[in-house]
């Protein structure tokens, strides 16, 4: 089975609501460390490594299976899209860039997958666990840029028009307050609900989409050579 994206990767700015796509990033607040480099144990290396077993997912919407041989780059994962523990889809995504580095006084470890022919969506995804030196704070971060790919069967792709977007939503929030009751049990801080995620971009079609949108989406224009 190839591992051949069902959509042309291009710049980010090219992403558009204007060509159809939607733009969503959230940042969820994780415990805090002292200020300096990632603690040895403490919650940036928790984190990474909840993300990197994607850990973040909840069963319950998402479940992944990969060769657990495979590095994380170029790592090609089924996900098993769960709607109401009734209905799933199975889907592939495969991961294109990695990086661990030092970004605007902070350490940052994130990766990013990208949607593999017979995905109900096309686009890209990516987690990050942020460390910031100067105060100590540590912050999970997703984006995603994201459309329908109309692949499926039909009842698949109607499904998605309908209720994809509130689901994809859904799935980002679950994402956030998962990691970070998954940091605080592994530090064994005191159970608590975390604080919310964060909006670092308003998403263009929000879950209270009219049904005239959810059925009869935007057709996604192509850019000019």
């Amino acid at each position: 089975m190839t591992a051949e994206l069902n959509f042309e990767p291009r710049p980010l700015s090219e992403y558009t609501p204007e060509r159809g796509w939607h733009a969503d990033a959230l940042a969820q607040e994780l415990p805090s460390e002292a200020p300096g480099e990632p603690e040895p144990g403490g919650a940036w290396e928790v984190a990474r490594r909840l993300v990197e077993g994607y850990r973040m997912a909840d069963p319950a919407l998402v479940r992944a299976t990969w060769d657990p041989r495979a590095p994380l780059e170029g790592r090609v994962m089924t996900l098993q899209l769960r709607f109401h523990r009734v209905l799933s889809v199975r889907a592939r995504v495969k991961v294109t860039r990695l990086w661990d580095e030092e970004r605007d006084g902070a350490r940052v470890f994130g990766y990013e997958y990208a949607t593999l022919r017979g995905h109900v969506e096309m686009g890209r995804m990516d987690y990050e666990v942020h460390k910031h030196h100067a105060d100590g704070r540590v912050e999970f971060r997703l984006h995603a840029h994201s459309r329908a790919s109309h692949e499926g069967r039909p009842w698949v792709r109607l499904g998605f028009r309908l209720f994809g977007r509130r689901e994809q939503l859904r799935f980002y929030f679950r994402c956030c307050e998962r990691i970070a009751r998954l940091t605080a049990r592994e530090l064994r801080l005191p159970e608590a609900p975390p604080p919310p995620a964060v909006r670092l971009r308003e998403g263009d079609a929000p879950e209270t989409a009219e049904l005239r949108e959810r059925l009869f989406p935007r057709r996604t224009r192509q850019p000019r050579a």
